[in-house]
Order: C-alpha cells, then sequence, then structure tokens
C-alpha cells in the first residue's frame, strides 16, 4: 500500500508541476507580434441646425398671473401681529428665587463629579401665579443640573407676578 500511495502522489506532483510550468515556459520563448493594423481615422460632422418648437407649445410655461389683473398699489393686509405675553418685573423674579431656595438642592451626583453652571427657566403662569409649565430657556450644560432645577420649579406650586404669563427664572448652581 504505502508503494502505491508514494507512486501515486509522486505522479500527481509530476502532472499539477507541468501544468504549472506550460504557461511560465510559453512568456519566455520569443512570438513572432502580429502587425497591429492603423488606428481608423475617426470622421465627426455636426448636424444640422434643428427647428424652434413652435410657439404655441413653449418649453416653460408662465404660470404667474398676467400683470394686467394685479390691482396697482393695493396690498394685502399685514398679518394681525401676535402680542408677546407679558413678562414677569424684576422685583417678581427676585421673590421667586428666594421661594426656590427652599426647594433646589444641589444633585450629589453633580457634587461628586464637580459640576456647576446656571439654568435659565421658563416658567408658563396661570392668571393667579400657578404654575402651568416649565421648560428650559438656556440648559446649564449638564442634565443632571437642569433636571434638579426643572423639579424645584414645580415645586413652587404658585408665584407672585403681576399679570405675568411668562418669567424667565435664572438657577446657578456653584460650588463653594
Amino acid at each position: 500500500m504505502p508503494l502505491r500511495l508514494l507512486i501515486a502522489c509522486s505522479l500527481s506532483v509530476i502532472l499539477h508541476a507541468a501544468l504549472l510550468f506550460s504557461g511560465a515556459w510559453s512568456g519566455l520563448i520569443p512570438t513572432a507580434n502580429p502587425v497591429a493594423a492603423p488606428p481608423a481615422t475617426l470622421v465627426a460632422r455636426l448636424a444640422a441646425a434643428t427647428t424652434k418648437p413652435p410657439a404655441a407649445d413653449p418649453l416653460l410655461k408662465n404660470t404667474l398671473a398676467p400683470e394686467s389683473t394685479r390691482p396697482v398699489g393695493q396690498f394685502p393686509p399685514p398679518p394681525a401681529v401676535k402680542r408677546a405675553p407679558s413678562r414677569a418685573p424684576p422685583r417678581a423674579v427676585a421673590a421667586a428665587q428666594r421661594k426656590l431656595a427652599d426647594y433646589i438642592y444641589y444633585p450629589p451626583a453633580a457634587v461628586a463629579r464637580g459640576l456647576e453652571g446656571e439654568v435659565r427657566l421658563l416658567l408658563e403662569l396661570d392668571d393667579d401665579g400657578t404654575i402651568r409649565e416649565v421648560g428650559i430657556a438656556a440648559s446649564s450644560g449638564h442634565p443632571l443640573l437642569d433636571q434638579a432645577a426643572v423639579n424645584a420649579a414645580f415645586r413652587l406650586g404658585r408665584v407672585a407676578s403681576s399679570s405675568a404669563r411668562q418669567m424667565i427664572l435664572p438657577v446657578s448652581f456653584r460650588l463653594e
């Protein structure tokens, strides 16, 4: 058996080597190159100018109203101007900040990481000063501080304001 296996492997190696080197030997033997035919000359001519499309079917259609149908000197009435809601006076903001001091806390995770900043809250108020909605007008850049300020503002419940509909309430977080 081992002799048959040795003969089979030897024949396989010889056949594979013959196939591999037959392509390599063909590149070493010089052969005559066939003469290349000269390149064909290219002749180009411009086509005759096409006629313009008929005037009845223009490529671009005018979708604007003719100038004669527009009234001269008449403009549409200006849109109704929405008045900005009244803002709270500085005295009311200071009173709200004093009241907020009872509810605000510095998040322990923010203290551990050394986070500082100022959050500006936008308070939407009802007629009697009840806080209807709290939003962040300017972030401190740290979500922990922003959320602590929003939570404290909701705990206020009501602020003293003289018919103001909105209040910007600055909340500062400083480590000392």
